[in-house]
């Protein structure tokens, strides 16, 4: 009996040192540090769709932040504000954010970043069938949203393909 407790013992100890997590371990540093928790996601969404289609982007070293607050004018989900005092901040609505789907948060964050990274304007053209050429229309044109699951790769395709000269040589 003397024999399996000490044994036991042996076990216990080596378990509990074994599991112990080293002093000297440094946090791993958060990705898009000037970002919302609740955005980071979409914003790695879009360099990964960027890193799809060729393009190496790096929206923390571009400086972009993103933040989640109550946007007063109305029918507006999303800014991307390019004062000095706070420049390339992606805006999102708070009462957007709380009812939007997963889809339709991806689409107005990714617009707000086509703003912010590939300085891409407003364009208001539409397809044969009324559908909007572009994830960059403003809401004004008379286009009809039509992202979808279904066809999601067609406008992001498009977001991408009208990029800067200088992104193009990265």
């Amino acid at each position: 009996m003397r024999i399996f407790n000490i044994l036991w013992c042996f076990m216990v100890s080596a378990f509990l040192i074994t599991c112990e997590e080293p002093d000297d371990v440094e946090p791993q540093p958060v990705k898009f540090p000037g970002v919302d928790p609740q955005l980071r996601t979409y914003f790695q969404r879009f360099e990964d769709e960027a890193a799809a289609r060729g393009l190496a982007i790096d929206l923390t070293e571009a400086g972009i932040s993103g933040v989640i607050m109550e946007i007063d004018d109305r029918h507006v989900l999303g800014r991307c504000s390019f004062p000095r005092a706070e420049p390339n901040r992606v805006t999102v609505d708070q009462t957007f954010w709380s009812r939007g789907s997963d889809l339709f948060r991806e689409f107005v964050v990714f617009h707000e970043l086509g703003h912010c990274f590939l300085f891409r304007p407003h364009l208001e053209d539409q397809l044969s069938n009324g559908a909007c050429v572009s994830i960059m229309r403003s809401g004004n044109g008379s286009c009809l949203d039509n992202y979808s699951s279904r066809t999601r790769d067609f406008y992001i395709d498009e977001l991408f393909d009208h990029r800067p000269a200088a992104l193009v040589a990265r």
